[in-house]
């Protein structure tokens, strides 16, 4: 983002509320100095745990329960941890160059370069708010049937119901991004504190009428299982989708703890908390009901089995409006990232309204839950072979020596050739091509997942790649 528009729009009212460091909003390429940074290491704790301690989370935990309850727990103590080292390493680059994710992308793939993983950045935030969105709207539904006696999710005419459920979730959305970035924050951990009381109050529910041991023994049908691989692939592209959003955070933080431990650990316990109660609770309804359905994973629809009433249902929605707010916050800023000309306001009123269409998407072709590990899937494949090339050139290539007052320069140091570094846009394309070709093989998908695999082997494509020609 240029100078220029960074100083385009901007009342006096604005200007004078921006001299104080609490208020001062630095554009994506502008670095945060030192002694304007207000983030502890708290702060960055309870923000991760917040990030992860939402009904995605809690929905992808019921999707790899179709490994059975031990597996899956394998899968999230190895897929979670590898993912947020990788970003906390990205967390460390924001705090020492002081630049949003985005902007740190110009630094390997270039001025114009970095415009691709804007783009695919913009893209998976947007598809995230309609993840969040479609969940909430059931929950929407489900009140609307209660109070209006309107047909649910799933029945005749539910898709109706479920329409009138995005629109008032967009509302919401769209009221929450008024409120500003601080007022959000306060209702999000209002939000994590009500959705934590209720996962509590599900656990000791479920519990009653199911045991620790049937849980344990319980298999899924043989149509439904889910490969180990494969689980791998969807909990990694799951938890790497928060590292392009991580600088925007750690580009503030006071500390190299506070960049780093702390988002890695709060995000881990945030995670690993709500997949195992996503996992628990699945294979409880399936245990009670008879019948396994991943889709059953969702809140909502488990909400409404257990007859937890109203308030779990505006608790669904609440928390869905926090973390939703942050995905259109982001994706808006990547996409005035990308065309420096569209204002902010605008920008987020547009994914707000991309989000809603996208949202309607599952409605009326396939079903959410294949859907939603197509998105997965297709996270996994974009940013694990980005975010491989970042690393390493940060870590391996440039001694960590960067100068941020090149990142605005057409023919400065990381203008490359026109704008592109080449041998990053290539390897990160064969990275994509990687994915694509490994993912279904039979080793790959029963055993390690194509992941984390391809970014290795990304990383050192690269390494040598750009070391040949340095």
């Amino acid at each position: 983002m240029s100078d220029t528009y960074c100083k385009q729009n901007i009342s006096t009212d604005t200007i004078s509320r921006q001299d104080d460091p609490a208020h001062k909003e630095y554009s994506a390429v502008e670095p945060v100095p030192m002694n304007k940074r207000t983030i502890t290491g708290l702060d960055m704790f309870a923000t991760w745990v917040g990030a992860n301690a939402n009904n995605g989370t809690w929905y992808v935990g019921g999707v790899i329960a179709a490994l059975c309850f031990i597996p899956s727990l394998y899968v999230t103590i190895i897929a979670n941890p590898i993912a947020y080292i990788i970003m906390a390493l990205v967390g460390y680059i924001g705090y020492k160059v002081g630049i949003s994710t985005m902007a740190l992308t110009r630094i390997t793939f270039g001025v114009k370069g970095s415009i691709i993983p804007s783009i695919l950045n913009t893209i998976q935030f947007i598809g995230w708010t309609a993840v969040n969105t479609f969940i909430a709207a059931i929950s929407v539904s489900f009140l609307l049937h209660d109070i209006f006696n309107l047909p649910v999710f799933g029945q005749p005419g539910g898709n109706t119901t479920m329409l009138i459920g995005i629109g008032i979730m967009s509302i919401l959305h769209l009221i929450s991004i008024a409120t500003g970035h601080r007022s959000v924050k306060i209702v999000e951990r209002i939000g994590v504190g009500l959705i934590i009381l209720l996962v509590i109050w599900e656990t000791i529910v479920i519990f009653q009428q199911v045991s620790f041991e049937q849980i344990l023994a319980w298999r899924p049908p043989p149509d439904k299982a889910l490969p180990f691989g494969s689980a791998i692939d969807i909990m990694a592209a799951f938890s790497l989708a928060w590292t392009p959003a991580i600088a925007e955070f750690t580009r503030y933080c006071k500390s190299k703890t506070a960049a780093t431990w702390m988002p890695m650990l709060g995000a881990n316990v945030g995670l690993f908390w709500f997949t195992l109660i996503g996992s628990i609770v699945t294979i409880g309804v399936a245990i009670s009901t008879g019948t396994y359905d991943p889709n059953n994973s969702d809140p909502s629809a488990i909400v409404s089995k257990l007859g937890l009433g109203v308030l779990a249902f505006l608790v669904i929605i609440i928390t869905s409006t926090t973390a939703n707010a942050i995905n259109l916050m982001a994706s808006g800023i990547s996409l005035t990232n990308i065309i420096p000309k569209l204002k902010a306001l605008p920008a987020l009123w547009l994914v707000t309204f991309i989000a809603a269409i996208v949202t309607v998407v599952p409605l009326y072709i396939g079903s959410f839950l294949e859907l939603f590990i197509v998105f997965l899937d297709y996270i996994g494949m974009v940013f694990g072979p980005i975010f491989a090339i970042v690393i390493t050139d940060y870590y391996l290539l440039k001694n960590k020596q960067q100068n941020t007052s090149e990142l605005n320069k057409k023919n400065g140091r990381y203008c490359f050739s026109n704008g592109f570094n080449l041998k990053a846009v290539i390897v990160w394309a064969v990275g994509v091509a990687l994915f694509l070709l490994l993912r279904n093989t039979s080793f790959i998908s029963s055993y390690t997942g194509a992941t984390y695999p391809v970014m290795l082997i990304t990383g050192i494509l690269y390494y040598f790649a750009a070391k040949k020609t340095a």
